[in-house]
């Protein structure tokens, strides 16, 4: 089946350490010229080698790229997948060098970002672009380097939802069922300082592109899993404490409910694709051990990566980008972060770069 004048496909994500003496020069990648206080970066070290210094990100990204190929081979395209990372080995630089050795021509990139806003969608463009560039700084002509397609956000994917949905009906399951009618559902995404969530999108919609999309997802979510009442909350903050980020933070919204006299959660991670770290750590740690402490039943839904739906999302999304199939949308807030099938970055979208956090994907 033709691919549309495409010839591989670049999965692209944030990268994550796979041993304990990746994890400080990992961090230090991340945080590059942000003036991030050491004592930071060894609060957040500590994080990662409570886990054996292994992030799973990159392992869940290979059973991602192993399911694509199986769905891609089942709708009869004939893409090359790819794997490369904005943080850590394989480098995005690196990956891209292989895919021009290899003499692909235009490949479509899928990032692991389900989102808008500068680290989402728009440092995905700046890490193709830096990919790209390094190409040529390596001895080859800047034309020998691939042209790379980014795809668009995909925070209102049925198949999404859909994963999302009967994730929380699972875990909703796990309670002990005097818990399970009146548990509340929150649904969580990473923060991110309020001044960049102005800034992501554009300025003549009013900005706030990540946090719409993210309250947007979660609607859809609650939705499709039969709830109508539902908080949308933020985690794995990090940063000076004088600037503002998005909040509530879980653990304090956690203290809100048990004063409130809510006796069980469902924690549902809509803001994430798969369980790396801030999902560990910040959720499965740190809020369970704070619901515990509260005294509060505690169930955390599933990421969808994992699940089969998800694999098909990508391909999905690459018919689409090729022009077999038409977008699938639920939602109403804008969907770009691409220049295909019109849903481009417009001029001045979240062009400012601001701080973010030390881990955020």
């Amino acid at each position: 089946m033709s691919s549309g004048g495409y010839d591989a496909l670049l999965l692209l994500s944030f990268g994550g350490p796979e041993k304990p003496s990746d994890v400080r020069p990992f961090l230090e990648n991340v945080t590059r010229g942000r003036n991030v206080p050491s004592a930071r970066l060894d609060e957040v070290e500590q994080h990662y080698l409570h886990f054996g210094g292994v992030s799973p990100i990159n392992e869940l990204n290979r059973q991602i790229i192993a399911a694509v190929k199986k769905e891609l081979d089942a709708a009869g395209l004939d893409l090359p997948v790819y794997f490369g990372n904005r943080n850590w080995h394989p480098l995005a630089e690196d990956t891209v060098e292989e895919m021009a050795d290899a003499g692909v021509d235009r490949a479509l990139v899928f990032p692991t970002s389900a989102w808008g806003g500068y680290s989402g969608c728009r440092q995905y463009h700046e890490d193709i672009a830096r990919a790209r560039a390094s190409v040529a700084e390596n001895g080859n002509e800047a034309r020998n380097a691939p042209e790379l397609v980014k795809m668009r956000h995909y925070f209102d994917h049925p198949l999404l939802v859909d994963a999302f949905a009967d994730a929380i009906r699972r875990a909703r399951d796990e309670l002990p069922p005097s818990l399970r009618n009146g548990a509340r559902l929150v649904f969580t995404a990473h923060s991110i300082p309020v001044a960049a969530d102005e800034s992501a999108g554009v300025p003549s919609e009013g900005g706030h592109l990540y946090s719409r999309q993210v309250r947007e997802a979660a609607r859809l979510c609650a939705e499709a899993s039969g709830v109508d009442e539902y908080d949308v909350v933020w985690q794995s903050r990090s940063g000076p404490a004088h600037i503002p980020w998005l909040e509530p933070d879980i653990c304090d919204h956690l203290e809100s409910l048990a004063e409130a006299g809510e006796k069980a959660v469902i924690v549902c991670p809509v803001g994430f694709v798969s369980d790396h770290l801030e999902v560990v750590w910040d959720l499965d740690t740190e809020a369970k051990e704070k619901a515990a402490e509260l005294g509060m039943g505690f169930a955390r839904a599933a990421t969808p990566g994992t699940d089969p739906r998800f694999a098909k999302l990508v391909v999905e999304l690459v018919s689409e980008a090729i022009g077999l199939a038409v977008p699938r949308r639920l939602g109403t807030e804008p969907s770009r972060g691409t220049a295909v099938n019109g849903s481009p970055c417009l001029p001045g979208c979240c062009q400012v770069r601001r701080r973010v956090s030390a881990t955020q994907a």
